[in-house]
């Protein structure tokens, strides 16, 4: 036991220093908060490259319904055709020309034409304008009053109410819960495929620089492949641990910037939005409203067990790294090479790639019968079984798939180290299934 806990420091140690390992265990929370916070403010900056639309109404009633903005700009030209506009587009500076037909309440269609793709805020500008514009003519023409229109529009939210086994109901989200339930179980593959093939490659290293016939003159193949096993877990769980950590810190941090930063911008956005829905004819919204609608957001993501997501995510990781780590160590010890590992990386690779197709279906319908049986058996259990978690897994479910993979991880242990007995003291041989097969049947 004193010799693996050895090798179980030595591997550790020197994979936590190395620089490479610094870096990237600093610069992954933050590579991964700049992609959010970067994407989304990219998403949410308006174009400021100012665009002049001719308008062509052949109803001449639409002027003044597409509201001008800073940069979108409309200017209505009459008597004349899209063609005639055509011909001198290149120096008239137009961004586009749009084209309002006489027939657009029956056919509900009109055209906008450029020399260049249109982008999608120009459009969806112009098509949420002339709708609600539209909308209102036939609205008058049904004699219809348009405040009453008003009046009756509503918009539906559905909230969740979950009950418990003791009368308690707690708020909930059908979307956040996807949510989690997607990046807990593609945490789980990454980390799994990941920090498994770090083993097989540590493996290959040192049998193919001979390290390992020093090595294995002191300790037992058995006790050096756990030790590198039970040691790159040790790494995982540490960088795993530090991300958390930088995550929240990064998530809170960033979180009190943009509030404090929006705080004299509140006032101005609520009453844009106010000013959108009574356009467009919907119920208004105050402040008091807002900010009841991001308590009660705050409400759903507080209903999630995350102490217990956390705990499961925890043993799923070491029970599926142990269980995978064991069999790529077993792959690393028979080979010379990476180019003899693809015949055997086959079989590891595909229960790992099922496990994510299947999290996409335990996602949509997590009582299935698919997922319930791929989220017990152990070769795909720690990604189907994240999935599944965040929608309240029965706990019979649960204790059999942990039981499962403890079993399974055990056996896998014992497999890979007969195997790697073996194998880590052959060099210059093309290792098939048949032989694989042999060094099982070898007795102690």
């Amino acid at each position: 036991m004193n010799k693996i806990s050895l090798i179980i420091q030595r591997e550790y140690t020197t994979r936590v220093k190395k620089k490479s390992f610094i870096i990237m265990t600093i610069l992954t929370p933050v590579l991964m908060a700049g992609l959010l916070f970067g994407s989304g403010y990219l998403a949410t900056k308006e174009d400021n490259q100012t665009k002049v639309i001719a308008v062509i109404d052949k109803t001449n009633i639409t002027e003044g319904a597409i509201s001008q903005t800073e940069y979108i700009k409309f200017k209505y030209l009459t008597e004349t055709e899209v063609e005639t506009v055509k011909k001198d587009f290149e120096k008239s500076g137009y961004y586009a020309i749009l084209y309002i037909p006489e027939n657009v309440l029956i056919s509900s269609k009109v055209q906008l034409y450029s020399n260049q793709q249109t982008t999608v805020g120009v459009n969806e500008h112009i098509v949420k304008a002339l709708d609600v514009f539209f909308t209102n003519i036939k609205l008058k023409n049904e004699n219809v009053p348009l405040d009453i229109m008003k009046r009756i529009a509503t918009n539906i939210n559905v909230n969740t109410i979950q009950w418990t086994k003791t009368g308690e109901e707690k708020s909930g989200s059908a979307e956040i819960v996807l949510m989690i339930g997607y990046v807990s179980g593609f945490l789980m593959y990454m980390f799994i495929f990941m920090f498994g093939a770090q083993v097989m490659r540590g493996v290959m290293e040192e049998k193919t620089n001979r390290i390992v016939e020093v090595i294995i003159s002191s300790v037992k193949p058995f006790q050096m492949m756990m030790g590198k096993v039970v040691g790159i877990a040790l790494v995982g769980l540490t960088q795993f641990v530090i991300w958390i950590a930088l995550t929240f810190g990064i998530f809170y941090g960033a979180k009190f910037f943009l509030l404090e930063k929006s705080a004299d911008k509140a006032n101005t956005t609520v009453a844009a939005n106010i000013m959108d829905k009574a356009n467009a004819g919907m119920p208004q919204m105050d402040a008091g409203q807002y900010q009841e609608m991001f308590d009660q957001i705050a409400g759903k993501f507080s209903a999630v067990n995350f102490p217990k997501i956390l705990c499961c995510f925890l043993f799923y990781f070491l029970g599926g790294y142990l269980l995978y780590a064991s069999l790529f160590a077993s792959v690393g010890s028979a080979v010379d090479n990476d180019t003899d590992t693809q015949q055997f990386m086959l079989p590891i690779t595909i229960p790992i790639l099922v496990g994510l197709f299947v999290m996409m279906n335990a996602m949509q319908s997590p009582n299935s019968s698919i997922a319930v049986i791929f989220s017990l058996i152990p070769l795909t259990s720690p990604i189907v079984m994240m999935a599944r978690i965040p929608y309240d897994v029965p706990n019979w479910q649960l204790a059999l798939s942990a039981f499962l993979l403890i079993i399974t991880f055990i056996g896998a242990i014992w497999m890979a180290g007969k195997i790697y007995r073996t194998g880590i003291l052959m060099y210059g041989k093309k290792v098939s299934y048949a032989e694989l097969w042999k060094w099982l049947k070898y007795k102690n």
